[in-house]
């Protein structure tokens, strides 16, 4: 019997949100090596992205959160190559300039893709825990499909300490199945 494909979601290894970076993760890059362990056991690898205009809702100048980071056509917006060669699609998520969206879903059409590719179920790493991988890892749980987070591919921000295990926690309470290693 055939199994439903199973799909990584690699969510936003880029450059802005990796050490150097304008946003940057502490230990961010040690995610890469468990993503590309992970898509060896899936059938498809979906990247998400941040890809913000230039004067976007979520930065500081504009009352959000956060500094400038990953701007459309910058160097800071590029995925890490690692995790641009394994994609065999990328998502691009908060490109209205009034508009924020942390998950892979937001505004992307990507539950109606992971359908229509027969997914029914997802495992979710990359950048950060306590921000995009929560918010994408809940929506995908909304959106029905069976989800598992992978802590070996995870870092948080953690811009109030424990942000990151109060995340994993969260997800955990709503279904989502938590994994330690690849």
């Amino acid at each position: 019997m055939n199994r439903p494909p199973i799909a990584l979601l690699a969510v936003d290894v880029q450059r802005d949100f990796l050490p150097g970076g304008s946003l940057a993760v502490s230990d961010g890059d040690a995610v890469v090596a468990p993503l590309r362990a992970l898509s060896d056991q899936v059938s498809l690898v979906v990247a998400t992205r941040d890809f913000h205009p230039l004067h976007h809702c979520s930065f500081l100048e504009r009352g959000g959160p956060w500094p400038p980071h990953c701007i459309i056509g910058t160097p800071g917006a590029t995925i890490h190559p690692d995790i641009d060669a394994m994609a065999d699609l990328i998502v691009s998520k908060g490109t209205d300039p009034e508009v924020d969206a942390y998950s892979g879903f937001d505004g992307t059409g990507l539950a109606g893709i992971l359908r229509s590719a027969g997914v029914e179920r997802v495992v979710v790493g990359g950048l950060a825990t306590d921000y995009c991988v929560r918010a994408t890892a809940l929506a995908a749980r909304r959106e029905g499909f069976e989800t598992e987070v992978v802590l070996a591919a995870v870092r948080a921000v953690d811009v109030h300490a424990g942000d990151g295990d109060r995340s994993v926690e969260q997800m955990h309470r709503a279904g989502v199945a938590i994994r330690e290693s690849v």
